[in-house]
């Protein structure tokens, strides 16, 4: 683990960050504050255990941190107008300065890497395994940006899709990405956005449909008989779409 770092910005004051298994995690409090979240326990508790830890920070004992995800996550749910600004003083400023090329070269690493055949072999390995995860991350700024710019009230917002038509199936989704609709269906099937019920119906898991997707319900006055349909909003096609090109590059 490194020591605490501390960035300062005169529009949001500071944020404490350190290294953990070369990830950068965020001491929560500061984020909290930056962001005018009030109850930094009750917001951290509301983040995916893998987006959260409790971690040593020195003489001031074990704090709540949040990696990435949790941070992206924390930004989602704070209605301040700077949360944007915050977001790209974030991913322009500081996680740059903290990683670079998707692995800490130093001097040492550098020279390992030269040396050792079987140390260069693990340095790749975990430099696609980085490439990988800051592709999930692009995903996630990508939504962040659609968000800021087009969110509207829940109710309000999907009542415009519905009536203009935005909300697409697997099939015209696929289309869009120019890939199959077999290979779209499986590759979310695989990362499991979506899983098949006992009718063989496609539907998302609650906790990955955060905006992705949306559920058609139609019924049969005269069977009484109700069908249901998974869409994509355009959110969902937007993730999909970072998540689909990074697949095709590789």
């Amino acid at each position: 683990m490194n020591d605490l770092q501390i960035f300062r910005n005169d529009n949001f004051g500071e944020v404490r960050t350190l290294i953990v298994n070369d990830e950068p995690y965020f001491i929560a409090v500061d984020v909290c504050n930056i962001l005018d979240l009030k109850n930094t326990t009750q917001a951290i508790q509301k983040l995916d255990e893998d987006e959260r830890t409790m971690l040593n920070i020195g003489r001031q004992g074990e704090a709540n941190c949040v990696n990435e995800y949790g941070l992206y996550s924390l930004i989602l749910a704070s209605r301040k107008p700077q949360a944007k600004q915050f977001k790209r003083w974030i991913t322009h400023e500081v996680i740059p300065t903290i990683r670079k090329h998707g692995a800490y070269m130093t001097g040492e690493t550098l020279e390992q890497a030269l040396t050792s055949p079987d140390f260069l072999i693990k340095l790749a390995t975990k430099l696609k395994e980085e490439q990988e995860k800051n592709l999930n991350l692009q995903a996630i700024n990508s939504r962040l940006e659609v968000e800021n710019e087009i969110m509207q009230p829940k109710a309000e917002y999907f009542d415009e899709l519905v009536a203009r038509n935005l909300l697409t199936n697997f099939r015209d989704t696929a289309k869009m990405f120019q890939i199959k609709q077999n290979e779209f269906i499986k590759f979310l099937l695989d990362k499991k956005y979506i899983y098949r019920d006992n009718k063989g119906k496609l539907l998302p898991y609650a906790s990955k449909n955060t905006g992705l997707f949306e559920i058609k319900e139609t019924l049969n006055f005269k069977t009484d008989f109700k069908t249901t349909q998974t869409l994509i909003t355009p959110l969902g096609r937007e993730h999909f779409r970072v998540l689909v090109a990074g697949l095709k590059n590789n």
